[in-house]
């Protein structure tokens, strides 16, 4: 007798079988831990800089915008 034998010889257990393994999935399904946003931590990078006695426009130019450039062109 094959494996399938007695599955088809029995069609009535083997449908209750097969329902009751269907809802057993369903509600384990139902049970997963699973968070629909989960939580994650996002690197972050602090970078600072000073020219003591320099303007707004000066720290943009001659500061900001080098350092920018910089790392703009090691991460492409």
């Amino acid at each position: 007798m094959s494996v399938s034998g007695p599955f088809i010889n029995r069609p009535v257990a083997t449908t209750l079988l097969t329902i009751g393994v269907g809802l057993a999935g369903v509600i384990a399904f139902r049970l997963l831990p699973v968070a629909a946003l989960p939580q994650v931590d996002f690197p972050t990078i602090s970078v600072s800089a000073s020219l003591p006695g320099a303007s707004p426009e000066t720290m943009a130019t001659s500061v900001a915008t080098p350092l920018e450039r910089r790392w703009a062109a090691s991460r492409a």
